[in-house]
């Protein structure tokens, strides 16, 4: 079914799948995003579809714009989705689905819609644990060969401070109170990772003892051990060593947490 530009094709059970012509795009965003939206009406409305969705190159801006602005959500790149010349295409999926909220402005299906595609970045909370000695709690991990600090991804809707204890927790069996945070340390793009934000919260002074309780979770961590600043260095990845280094730092000047990109002071 083709109207005005745009074109509905049935491609499962309850599912349609919308495109639209170039000429239709080059006339303009409110123009095209209007008669897809009529379209995508029309799908739900007249046949009774249970989802829209719509594929669009990851390098055309402007059909993205309108894929949103036609009440589409974005749902994450579909990877080899078409043929092209030179071999498989990826495509950014964008969908709808009967039941979403509507999309008006400062409603629930508005910031539903803004949410789908506005940027989200990783974050990671990690916790500075430190003897009487003044070494540092590093960790050996099994799915890398340098160290780290205690700690892991933040969940999706959980508190970093949260997560940093929790992993501490789950990764080394040992329940330690949280502390304040004294680094944020943006990491950029590296060995296939998008960039992220890490957390470095202050988990406190222990006695040495504190290691002989540790039981670490056998899936990700091989031991943990308390190791002076030299062995930072030469244990764990520069950055890594950088950003325990300005943790420490922001320890030790007592003014509070600091900011780091990629462990070096902005």
């Amino acid at each position: 079914m083709t109207q005005d530009g745009v074109h509905l094709e049935p491609v499962g059970n309850g599912v349609t799948r919308v495109s639209w012509t170039h000429r239709l795009q080059d006339a303009g965003f409110e123009t095209a995003s209007a008669a897809v939206r009529e379209q995508v009406r029309i799908a739900f409305e007249d046949l009774k579809q249970a989802r829209v969705e719509a594929l669009v190159d990851p390098d055309d801006e402007q059909a993205a714009r309108i894929a949103t602005w036609s009440g589409l959500q974005r749902e994450g790149v579909r990877r080899g989705a078409v043929e092209g010349d030179d071999g498989r295409l990826d495509r950014v999926v964008f969908a709808r689905l009967h039941t979403d909220a509507p999309v008006s402005r400062g409603g629930r299906g508005f910031r539903a819609l803004l949410n789908s595609f506005l940027p989200r970045k990783r974050a990671i909370s990690q916790v500075l644990l430190r003897d009487t000695e003044g070494r540092v709690l590093l960790c050996n991990l099994t799915y890398k060969q340098d160290w780290d600090l205690p700690g892991g991804v933040v969940e999706v809707n959980e508190s970093p401070l949260l997560a940093a204890f929790r992993e501490v927790e789950e990764e080394l069996a040992l329940r330690v109170e949280p502390g304040a945070l004294l680094l944020t340390d943006w990491l950029p793009p590296w060995g296939g990772w998008d960039d992220a934000v890490c957390l470095v919260f202050d988990g406190g002074v222990h006695d040495a003892s504190l290691a002989d309780r540790i039981r670490p979770q056998a899936r990700e961590i091989r031991r943990a051990a308390w190791c002076t600043t030299a062995e930072v260095h030469h244990l764990c990845a520069d950055f890594t060593a950088r950003r325990i280094d300005s943790a420490l730092a922001s320890l030790a000047a007592g003014e509070g947490p600091v900011y780091t990109e990629s462990g070096r002071p902005v």
